[in-house]
């Protein structure tokens, strides 16, 4: 048995494997036969972002499931969170979406949600790496495929609902960067029917140009699009509509840790907030002294958002999320989403009846990031940097962390470290990431 399932699902680059379309079958027909033992009328939904690939793992994907009997309802594309949404309204018993988020569209992958709109148990994801190396035989009854006509109309709705009612966003002008990507259509209705003027940027999509130069991770056309059209704020997502990032009129951008600190300032304000929030070991020291201030707790997991979900759970906790800008309003929805996060910090400006700029009462601490690719000598990182980062910790103290740890993703080692003085931030980092290719 090979382990496929990364930290957020199968991904990689597009005809290796395991991102290939007779994988796709295998792993589709193995998908299915896990879940048939939970029920007896199986069905799931296959959603896509838009990249050109996704046809050939869209066909492969429910070839597979009917192959095992089991029935494909046929999104087309669309975000990730809505089809989280959608699996669990349309009592379904899983839900599949083929997308590499942020990543270029040589990339692609393949994530599943529960028929409760969550990341699937990790005795789920072991028992159909195990049926992969089953042999396929073919279901007595196979299943069929249909499409969904309405189910971007259906998603709209449930995002509109999750802003209050009593709200409006006529007088505001966004700009929405959707990344070429699945929000494309969904976002700019979403915010329009809700009363903004949207300018749309990166909302033409070609197959190729996800992520490309737009979206969260690359937010200088945003900028240069807002400051242009002189619009009150930008909202860029990435190619799955996941993430999202702010940028103000003045063109600054507002990550994930700052919009899930407005959000909670809201909530404050409203008397719903909860006694902590999640983040990860990524989340700047900055916004951990802020929350002591507001006497709120933060309590750090590991970098992903189903890990931010598992501690969310554990606390019971509702709001948590990354700098990369995967925010979960549990309150909101079962899994993170760029267009309801994006609403919530709406709803918070708007009530606070403050811009960000004034809601965020606090700066980052600098961090430096360093990624390293990884080779065979990099299978003993730990040992290569353990002394530089022992000297470095005792340098730093109480006004730095440092962060060194393997991607989940991408064949890197992700050296961080974050201090109040930038100077010290690069110097370290630079030393611990220099054992590494030295």
């Amino acid at each position: 048995m090979t382990k496929i399932f990364g930290t957020d699902g199968v991904r990689g680059v597009v005809g290796k494997y395991p991102i290939t379309p007779d994988f796709a079958l295998s792993f589709g027909y193995a998908v299915g036969k896990i879940l048939g033992k939970y029920g007896k009328e199986t069905s799931v939904i296959i959603g896509k972002d838009t990249r050109l690939s996704g046809y050939l793992f869209e066909s492969s994907l429910s070839a597979g499931f009917n192959y095992a009997g089991v029935n494909v309802y046929m999104a087309g594309p669309i975000p990730t969170p809505a089809i989280a949404y959608l699996t669990h309204t349309l009592h379904l018993s899983a839900g599949v979406v083929i997308s590499a988020s942020h990543n270029s569209f040589n990339d692609n992958g393949i994530k599943i949600f529960s028929n409760k709109g969550t990341k699937l148990a990790d005795e789920i994801e072991l028992a159909i790496e195990n049926e992969l190396d089953n042999e396929m035989i073919m279901a007595e009854n196979i299943g069929k495929v249909r499409r969904i006509e309405d189910a971007s109309g259906r998603y709209i709705e449930f995002c509109k609902n999750t802003f209050p009612k009593e709200l409006t966003l006529n007088g505001f002008k966004i700009v929405l960067d959707c990344a070429n990507g699945a929000t494309y259509k969904v976002a700019p209705s979403v915010f329009r029917e809700l009363g903004a003027q949207v300018i749309r940027y990166a909302c033409q999509p070609d197959g190729k140009n996800i992520n490309f130069e737009c979206g969260s991770t690359h937010p200088n056309g945003l900028i240069a699009t807002v400051l242009q059209e002189q619009a009150d704020y930008g909202i860029a997502f990435d190619g799955d509509g996941d993430r999202v990032v702010f940028v103000d009129s003045s063109g600054t951008v507002y990550n994930g840790d700052k919009l899930i600190y407005a959000i909670l300032k809201n909530q404050l304000q409203q008397n719903i907030a909860p006694s902590g929030i999640v983040g990860t070991v990524m989340t700047n020291m900055a916004m951990e002294k802020a929350l002591q201030q507001l006497n709120i707790k933060l309590c750090r997991a590991k970098v992903g958002d189903r890990h931010v979900l598992d501690v969310l759970n554990k606390n019971k906790w509702s709001l948590g999320g990354e700098a990369s800008g995967h925010i979960l309003c549990l309150d909101k929805h079962s899994t993170g989403d760029g267009i309801i996060s994006s609403l919530q910090v709406m709803a918070a400006i708007i009530q606070l009846n403050k811009n960000l700029k004034d809601i965020i009462d606090w700066e980052d601490y600098p961090q430096t990031m360093i990624n390293v690719k990884l080779n065979s000598k990099h299978m003993h990182w730990r040992e290569l940097t353990q002394d530089i980062i022992v000297k470095a910790e005792a340098e730093l103290g109480d006004k730095g962390r440092i962060i060194v740890r393997p991607s989940g993703t991408e064949p890197l080692v992700r050296v961080m470290v974050e201090a109040q003085n930038k100077k010290d931030a690069e110097l370290w980092a630079n030393k611990i990431a220099q054992t590494l290719v030295s």
